[in-house]
């Protein structure tokens, strides 16, 4: 993550400087195209963390770009960690509830969905690994630019 001002914020907007961004939460979020770029053309992978309207953007932009939907075993679990973060007021709390259901309807616009069950983390991190390096291996590579 990257912490800018708002008015840096709306500097990179204006210039065109990132791929996508998006108010979400009560904060902007974005994510730099130079940077992207940078890591594609030095043979890198490239992984974001977006939400759905990110990913739906990313899609656009980039057709063959491999997208992953990180979810917890289910609504009950989420809520738990919510509320063991304590990092959110009830009216936050209840938009991330209500956000992660309209997202959950979405599933279908990815390649991917990953239990990130609670306590399991290591085997999270195992999965993904698992699905870049099958991404590696296949016959007909993506070809992802920006």
């Amino acid at each position: 993550y990257f912490f800018i001002s708002h008015a840096e914020f709306a500097q990179m907007i204006e210039e065109n400087e990132l791929i996508e961004y998006a108010y979400v939460y009560n904060d902007y979020k974005g994510i730099p195209k130079a940077q992207v770029r940078e890591a594609l053309a030095s043979g890198q992978d490239v992984i974001m963390r977006l939400d759905v309207q990110g990913a739906a953007t990313i899609r656009r932009l980039c057709p063959d770009a491999v997208l992953i939907f990180l979810t917890t075993r289910d609504e009950e679990e989420l809520v738990r960690r919510l509320r063991a973060r304590q990092t959110e007021t009830d009216e936050n709390f209840n938009l991330r509830i209500a956000m992660a259901r309209k997202e959950l309807l979405r599933i279908k616009e990815f390649d991917y969905v990953v239990v990130n069950a609670e306590h399991c983390l290591d085997e999270t991190v195992e999965t993904i690994r698992g699905i870049v390096n099958t991404e590696h291996h296949r016959v007909h590579h993506r070809k992802v630019t920006l």
